[in-house]
């Protein structure tokens, strides 16, 4: 008899054994009987019980690399997923933990204890890996047991946040020197990593994918809510409601119901969003953009002088890589605002009429459009002039004069509905606008 035989079995063994047999011998049992204590003691055991069984295994696997010698794999993780059909991406992130809680002691024994779960210990474990090498090792122990102890009252998230200041607790002296040195190496990360993509859907939709750095978000997000309408009531929080799922008012490009005083229409934030973008590309000056082949860059729209005249119809819009189908009533709208260029054409294709900005109102017309109207003169609604578009009474395209005289002004959801034609408008002798439905 070999002394391999005689030899009992390691603690760990013996332990998995264990763990094996427990389990197996409550396997059947059903926790539907159990009290609502005995619920809530079993719930926080069986959370503390994960974790130090998550630190056993990563004890195991950081000595493990003779198991990979022995099979001939390339390291303990893919003989492990090989073993027991895991994900293999799956195996080597459980080894990248053991191997950096081989490097935290202080974690580890957190885990041990049930007091530190798997989540926190990443957090912890990527926030003390990423302090200054020139903090010492005395520091970076200080700060590894202050993260710690913070693990016992806060969740992954909160202690994420705590991490980005804990030098302020165990190295003040270094703390706002690297709190600069952390916020460029963000930053250029950010503009290393940014990506945009845009993909035509075919259905007149088309899809916007990406990430920017975060001060790109906020600033566009800024900009954005310059467009939503002035909130009901200006007491409401608008990050609170966006956090909590709410809804947002809708936006003066939305094409919904209407936008009148003491109106319930709202749209979910992410949709009230893309309206607001729709409306700040089309108020984009065109004088500050970068030059395309020795012209500013100028959205064209074109369409025949029967399709200008037509309810119904289709026009073209050329603009980046070539020209895109509108229909004739959005091309009629476009044709207000002062980044777009109509282009008339005739039965052959030649150009009847080219757009000029002189057709435009000026920044000191709109100004006194805007001291004139103060609001949206659509019958009822209350968005302020500041808010709003100067409309031709009197479409320039047909002879409309660009003056104050021939102008009102709209906000962009009732400039969409001036130029539906599925509704007819008059204006009131107040100077307002009274829509009416087609029937």
């Amino acid at each position: 008899m070999s002394l391999a035989t005689l030899a009992p079995p390691h603690p760990i063994v013996g332990c998995a054994g264990e763990v094996r047999r427990a389990l197996a011998g409550v396997a059947q049992v059903q926790p539907v009987f159990m009290t609502t204590d005995d619920k809530e003691a079993v719930l926080v055991e069986l959370a503390a019980a994960k974790a130090q069984l998550v630190e056993l295994e990563a004890r195991v696997l950081a000595a493990s690399e003779d198991v990979a010698v022995e099979h001939g794999a390339r390291d303990v993780a893919d003989w492990l997923a090989q073993r027991v059909q895991a994900d293999p991406r799956t195996a080597h992130a459980e080894l990248q933990l053991a191997r950096a809680l081989d490097r935290h002691p202080v974690v580890a024994a957190g885990m041990r204890a049930g007091t530190v779960s798997v989540a926190q210990a990443r957090v912890i474990i990527d926030t003390v890996d990423d302090l200054p090498p020139e903090l010492g090792p005395g520091l970076v122990v200080s700060a590894e047991e202050t993260m710690v102890g913070y693990a016992e009252h806060h969740r992954p998230r909160e202690l994420r946040r705590l991490g980005e200041r804990i030098l302020e607790i165990v190295a003040p002296e270094v703390a706002e020197t690297e709190d600069g040195r952390r916020l460029e190496d963000a930053e250029r990360r950010a503009r290393e990593k940014a990506s945009l993509r845009l993909r035509d859907l075919g259905d007149g939709r088309t899809r916007i994918s990406g990430v920017l750095p975060t001060t790109v978000a906020q600033r566009l997000k800024h900009y954005l809510n310059a467009y939503t309408n002035p909130r009901r009531n200006p007491e409401r929080d608008p990050e609170r409601d966006t956090e909590r799922g709410g809804e947002a008012p809708a936006t003066p490009w939305h094409g919904g119901s209407g936008c009148s005083a003491g109106s319930a229409d709202r749209v979910p934030q992410h949709r009230a969003y893309a309206h607001a973008f729709a409306a700040l590309l089309e108020h984009l000056d065109p004088d500050g953009l970068p030059e395309h082949g020795g012209d500013a860059t100028t959205v064209l729209v074109t369409l025949t002088l029967s399709q200008l005249l037509t309810d119904l119809a289709a026009a073209g819009v050329i603009a980046g890589d070539g020209q895109h189908a509108i229909s004739a009533e959005q091309a009629r709208r476009l044709a207000c605002q002062a980044s777009i260029v109509p282009v008339v054409l005739g039965g052959k294709g030649e150009v009847l009429d080219l757009g000029r900005r002189m057709r435009l109102f000026t920044r000191a017309q709109r100004r006194a459009l805007r001291i004139r109207d103060q609001r949206c003169r659509a019958e009822g609604c209350t968005i302020p002039a500041a808010w709003t578009e100067a409309h031709h009474l009197q479409p320039w395209s047909q002879g409309g004069a660009t003056d104050l005289a021939n102008a009102v002004s709209l906000c962009a959801h009732h400039h969409h509905r001036i130029h539906d034609h599925a509704y007819t408008h008059h204006r009131l002798p107040s100077g307002d606008i009274r829509f009416h439905r087609r029937t």
